[in-house]
């Protein structure tokens, strides 16, 4: 299954168009839909959303949003899960939750899928940290490694038990060999 893109002209012209199913980007002037998530993907997104929210919800320190659109540096994207700090999740006047999140996530999270391109999943990631996410991992389940982009930029890998990373303030201690363990039933 190929990967759909269309080229457009502008942001605005994308977000007045109907949403689609599985969600589109605009990168770089282009429509990009995303693959449809598969068992793999879907597992890790389940778990990973469960996780950080299990230890971030309750004392209101973080969220975790599957499949959440973040506009913001001229791009539109859609990250497999998105990290907003409390104090970050923007709210109507009431305390309500906003449909539309015009900022950077704190933490983002890729599964790459089987139709997708390494380069572009984490050139997104890349783009998050230049515009002030602290965080970035980029799970590739076929070799069972994480890729960390950190808030400079820097990529490195990570496999094993390694211990991964988290933002600032959250306590979460996970290696990369419990994120993959997910997938065994």
């Amino acid at each position: 299954m190929a990967i759909t893109a269309i080229q457009t002209t502008t942001i605005e012209e994308f977000l007045k168009l109907p949403e689609t199913q599985p969600a589109s980007e605009f990168i770089d002037g282009t429509i990009i839909q995303k693959p449809m998530p598969q068992g793999e993907h879907s597992q890790l997104q389940i778990e990973l959303c469960q996780t950080i929210n299990q230890v971030t919800q309750p004392q209101k320190i973080a969220k975790a949003f599957p499949e959440l659109r973040c506009i913001f540096g001229g791009l539109a994207i859609v990250p497999d899960i998105a990290v907003f700090r409390w104090d970050r999740i923007p709210q109507l006047p009431s305390g309500r939750i906003t449909n539309r999140f015009e900022i950077h996530p704190d933490w983002v999270i890729e599964i790459l899928s089987p139709d997708q391109k390494y380069k572009q999943v984490l050139s997104k990631l890349l783009h998050c940290a230049e515009y002030g996410t602290e965080l970035g991992w980029l799970l590739d389940p076929e070799d069972e490694s994480i890729l960390v982009v950190d808030s400079d930029r820097r990529v490195r890998e990570l496999k094993n038990s390694d211990r991964l990373p988290v933002i600032t303030g959250v306590e979460l201690d996970i290696t990369v060999q419990e994120v993959f363990s997910w997938l065994i039933f």
